[in-house]
């Protein structure tokens, strides 16, 4: 595992650590009031839409007009009864940007994440588990400005995750699900990016003019282990987080197969700020590392590729807009 990776994972860590230990006594006594109501479905989301936009005319300092549309749907239907539970969650997101009043629309946000984990209470806060999560986008993505050659699309990739394993529940709030058995699926439809290896797949063998013998396969199997851990208060009541909802998850796996010292990493967080009822803030964030995927790396800005590599990559998201709880 590099450097990077260890920090992040660290960090991490520490950040869980510190804010399931956050646990006021008003909180414990919420707990206590609302233990014996949870039987049976809870279901909701949240739905965020935010805009902006920058109109220049004649403007003397010079700039650019730019419209930019950012949109969240996030749901979730949970099942309690004795001991039994059923977690399920869907999160959609899509963005869009233009610059310019001739230039099109750019994506800046595209996925979709489906997860359903069902577990069976083994003794105090502890449950045999079974995970599934599936992930994927909706349209295809470009190298902007590059917008002829698509680098990514619909099932490309796709991520599908079969987990078995123990999970750690002690409220509402925070869960930690281990799994030492854990199949990954990497998808990738699209001919042409599966034949350049895009995602870790095996690409296409070609011969000496360029022909393809071979095409590229279009799935990649993996076995290792795995760490989910989620921590979430979005209900905006909480002494502690008073108007501001939280939500943190972190996924780290290792391929026992190949390289299980570099450690993959997921860890998304959405924090809201509540103005009013439909008024809110919005900061999302994703750091993601994944050691099967190359990132191409031009030091000096001349157009030339001078690497490739796995890399940090990471994404935020600002916005100010409509937000309804539902």
């Amino acid at each position: 595992m590099s450097n990077k990776t260890f920090i992040i994972i660290f960090t991490a860590l520490l950040f869980f650590q510190f804010s399931f230990g956050q646990i006021t006594d008003a909180e414990k006594k919420l707990k206590e009031k609302n233990a014996d109501t949870t039987q049976g479905w809870k279901t909701g989301g949240v739905f965020a839409l935010n805009l902006s936009q920058t109109s220049l005319t004649n403007w003397a300092a010079g700039g650019q007009p730019s419209l930019s549309l950012n949109g969240l749907l996030s749901t979730f239907a949970n099942y309690k009864k004795g001991k039994t539970v059923l977690d399920n969650s869907l999160d959609l997101g899509y963005g869009i940007l233009r610059q310019g009043k001739k230039s099109d629309f750019m994506k800046t946000d595209d996925k979709i994440d489906f997860l359903s984990k069902y577990g069976r209470e083994a003794f105090t806060n502890f449950y045999y588990a079974a995970l599934i999560n599936f992930k994927t986008q909706m349209r295809p993505g470009y190298n902007y400005p590059n917008d002829s050659v698509i680098i990514s699309n619909l099932l490309s990739p796709a991520y599908l995750l079969g987990a078995i394993g123990m999970d750690y529940k002690p409220n509402n709030y925070f869960s930690m699900f281990l799994s030492p058995l854990t199949a990954k699926i990497t998808i990738v439809n699209d001919k042409t990016l599966a034949d350049a290896g895009a995602f870790g797949v095996d690409p296409a063998t070609y011969d000496n003019l360029g022909n393809v013998l071979i095409h590229g396969k279009k799935i990649k199997k993996e076995l290792g282990g795995y760490i989910r851990v989620i921590y979430s208060r979005n209900d905006f009541k909480e002494e502690l987080l008073k108007n501001i909802a939280l939500t943190t998850k972190m996924d780290l796996f290792s391929n026992y197969l190949k390289n299980p010292q570099n450690i993959d990493v997921s860890w998304e967080t959405q924090i809201a700020f509540k103005v009013n009822k439909f008024i809110s803030v919005n900061i999302n964030t994703h750091l993601l590392y994944d050691d099967d995927i190359d990132i191409q790396i031009d030091n000096n800005d001349d157009g030339i590729i001078d690497a490739t590599g796995p890399r940090i990559q990471f994404k935020e998201i600002l916005g100010i807009g409509f937000a309804y709880k539902f």
